[in-house]
């Protein structure tokens, strides 16, 4: 099934199509959504649709920075009952980790990814649509309202080390200066927030410790997040060492702790296998890696672990019924090819 979101996702848009001077009728329906669905926040549709939306308002209104135009209109509550717990946690850590684990409660397209290294953390986020889409202005989207929740829970003043994005830089950076700041890098491996470590154990300034147990009872409602298994650890590990050229059932069984027999046991018992593993992550890198600007096709297959471009195109082709190229140029259409 392709992934949803909220529709409480477009909250605003209708009248800031209007005021751009578009149709959002029409746009919308040519998504194959409509202005009843955006009435009821609540609804759930295709998280590629609300991305395709998205652009191709921004290239009928000549505004390339309509996402983030979008996502000044978008508040904490537009997360829907995670809001209410995000407002009670106890610090930032705290709440991006609940974001991060909660992910599916609010779109099931968007990846979060927090890493902490030494004095630095980095919070990534990146889609996967299944399917090739326009990304820059949901990317745009997204990251504007993940740093305008962050300063909600810290204070309108914070101010992240790096903003960084993975496409490359508008002719105007007048907007992004004034949501996102002066420390901009475009063209980045990643799209994301790189902050100080020490920041995680800030205080959430809107927590109320008399409400942390109402707000676990909202918790409760959203259903409890999938635990993690053997599964997640070896595609984790497989994420790092694809690149490298060194992902092997010996290598990843030794960063385990365990022999190659009990990997492969415990996959067997989570009804999956490391060769299926392989696949499914390559799969979410490839479609991260044609949707990044600054990647050739020869990089993109370097990434995934090709010994050469030509077995990439050939899995890709076997996995997706069309080729690299084919894939990137149908992703930067804003409407499906």
């Amino acid at each position: 099934m392709r992934p949803c979101c909220r529709c409480a996702t477009l909250d605003g848009y209708v009248g800031l199509a209007r005021r751009s001077g578009l149709d959002p009728n029409r746009l919308l329906t040519g998504a194959g959504l409509s202005v009843a669905d955006l009435a009821v926040p609540d609804k759930w549709v295709p998280a590629v649709a609300v991305a395709r939306v998205l652009e191709r308002s921004a290239k009928e209104s000549g505004l390339s920075d309509f996402g983030l135009r979008l996502s000044r209109l978008r508040r904490l509550a537009t997360l829907g009952p995670l809001s209410v717990v995000l407002r009670q946690e106890p610090d930032l850590r705290s709440a991006l980790a609940l974001m991060t684990r909660y992910e599916h409660s609010y779109n099931e397209a968007l990846r979060l990814r927090l890493e902490e290294a030494g004095d630095l953390t980095t919070l990534r986020l990146w889609f996967e649509f299944g399917e090739p889409a326009p990304t820059r202005q949901a990317l745009d989207f997204a990251l504007a309202a993940t740093l305008a929740i962050v300063r909600e829970l810290l204070g309108r003043q914070w101010e992240p080390l790096s903003v960084c994005f993975a496409h490359a830089a508008p002719t105007s950076l007048n907007t992004h200066w004034e949501v996102f700041g002066p420390r901009l890098h475009f063209r980045h491996t990643f799209t994301g927030l790189v902050f100080s470590t020490a920041e995680l154990a800030m205080p959430n300034a809107t927590a109320d410790p008399l409400l942390r147990p109402y707000s676990e009872q909202f918790l409760q409602a959203l259903g409890s997040p999938r635990a993690a298994t053997m599964s997640d650890q070896v595609t984790h590990l497989v994420e790092m060492l694809l690149p490298l050229g060194r992902c092997s059932t010996t290598r990843i069984a030794r960063s385990l702790g365990i022999t190659q027999r009990t990997l492969h046991r415990h996959l067997a018992a989570e009804g999956t296998s490391f060769s299926a593993i392989v696949h499914r992550t390559r799969e979410a890198l490839a479609e991260r890696y044609l949707s990044a600007e600054r990647y050739s096709l020869t990089e993109v297959s370097e990434l995934l672990g090709f010994t050469a471009p030509s077995a990439f195109s050939r899995w890709f082709r076997q996995q997706f019924g069309r080729s690299p190229s084919e894939w990137r140029s149908a992703a930067r259409q804003p409407e499906p090819a």
